[in-house]
Parts: C-alpha cells; sequence; structure tokens
C-alpha cells in the first residue's frame, strides 16, 4: 500500500480528538514529503541530526516533535524550531532547554518522560523523580512549558502488560492534573503509543500516538537520510 493509502487507514482508526505523530525516523525526505502532501503536517524525529537535516529540506509549517532521548550539548540545534519535545527526563536536560529557549525568545512545550516499561534500556523518570521535580525549582524555568507526560511501554506481545503500563502512566497523569501545579506545569497532553500499541494506547486515555511504520513502512536504516 501506498504512504497515503497507510496514512488514511490510520486516521480512520483513531478519534478525532487524538493527535497523529507521523513518525519518520531513518525515512528520507522525499517519503516524509508524500505525508505532507497528503495534508498531514504532525510530524516526529528520534535524533537531532535527522531532525535539523528535515527541518531545513521540508515545508516550514510542519510541527516537529522531537521523540527520543534528548542530550543536553543537542539541545542548542532544535531550539529555535522544535514544537514539543517529548523525552525530559532531568532536570538538567529541561534547565538546558530552558537556557536554549530564551535565547531564542520562545518558551518549549515539554513532556516528562516516565518510565513504565519493565526493560532497563527505556529511559524516564519515576513518579516520585517527577513529583519531585514539580514541586521544586521548575516555576523559576519561565521558558519551558510542561504540557503532560510521555511514555513508552515494554516491547511485548503480552497485550495485558502493555495496558497495564499505560494504564499506570494514565492514572499518574489524573493525580498529577487534579494537583496544585505551578503555572509552566499542565497536565494537558499523554503521549503514549506507538505502531504495534496504539489502539490499547487510546483506549487507556493517550492523547497522542507516535506512529511510523504503520505509516511509511518497514524503516531503511542502511539507506538513512
Amino acid at each position: 500500500m501506498s504512504i497515503r493509502t497507510n496514512l488514511e487507514h490510520i486516521k480512520q482508526l483513531l478519534p478525532a480528538d487524538i493527535k497523529l505523530i507521523a513518525v519518520t525516523k531513518t525515512h528520507p525526505v522525499e517519503k516524509v514529503r508524500e505525508v505532507y502532501e497528503a495534508g498531514h503536517k504532525i510530524m516526529g524525529e528520534n535524533k537531532v541530526q535527522e531532525l535539523t537535516d528535515k527541518y531545513e529540506n521540508l515545508p516550514k509549517d510542519i510541527e516537529w516533535h522531537l521523540i527520543g532521548h534528548l542530550q543536553s550539548n543537542k539541545v542548542k540545534y532544535i531550539a529555535p524550531f522544535v514544537s514539543l519535545i517529548h523525552a525530559v527526563d532531568s532536570v538538567k536536560l529541561l534547565e538546558e532547554i530552558n537556557k536554549q529557549a530564551k535565547k531564542n525568545d520562545r518558551v518549549i512545550p515539554c513532556l516528562f518522560q516516565i518510565h513504565i516499561a519493565e526493560e532497563e534500556t527505556k529511559f524516564g523518570l519515576s513518579e516520585e523523580e517527577v513529583t519531585n521535580l514539580i514541586s521544586s525549582s521548575i516555576s523559576e524555568l519561565g521558558n519551558v512549558s510542561i504540557v503532560g507526560l510521555m511514555g513508552m511501554a515494554t516491547f511485548t506481545d503480552n497485550k495485558d502488560q502493555i495496558r497495564k503500563e499505560f494504564k499506570g502512566l494514565r492514572t499518574l497523569f489524573e493525580r498529577l492534573r487534579q494537583s496544585p501545579l505551578p503555572a509552566n506545569v499542565q497536565m494537558k497532553e499523554l503521549s503514549m503509543g506507538m505502531s504495534g500499541d496504539f489502539k490499547i494506547a487510546i483506549e487507556e486515555g493517550s492523547t497522542m500516538v507516535r506512529v511510523g511504520s504503520a505509516i511509511f513502512g518497514e524503516r531503511n536504516y542502511l539507506n538513512k537520510q
């Protein structure tokens, strides 16, 4: 099937209020342009280098999300244009985003990444860490806006485990949403769900899903852009 057909199929599966992030990881500019020409303008990228390359070579009305692990020393490259940073997992990173946002006269929206998977390889904050972070000096960071949470479920065929992990993240999201929060923290977005598990994520309360291979086809690591 064509990329356009895949995109339309995914959109038909999603409720109208769910944001679809088309994940462009390893896919060339030509394929990303097909998604854009099909009318979809929200794209997600895992790596800063790929994100900046694609930003330079594609229309400027694309809303770019950085969804992968972000190193503090790379923030400066995306600070001028990134629409949302999904994977904030430390105070150090948040402070650097604030610093670079200030240089660019911007307020950059971010999500806290919460570690929900039973895998050591996944990044993210614990519930205790995110609670402490919100109650500490975050209100002093005037150039970042926390708009919600993000999490990645364990890579497994066990749907009950995936559901349990998403349910736990939704519970934390609701608890934070109902608690007193600093002015620059809101719980509006819950980013969970990818090509293999987005249907479960939506059932468990996700507001945005990150879908790559179900739109673009399998990744081609030998022919990266």
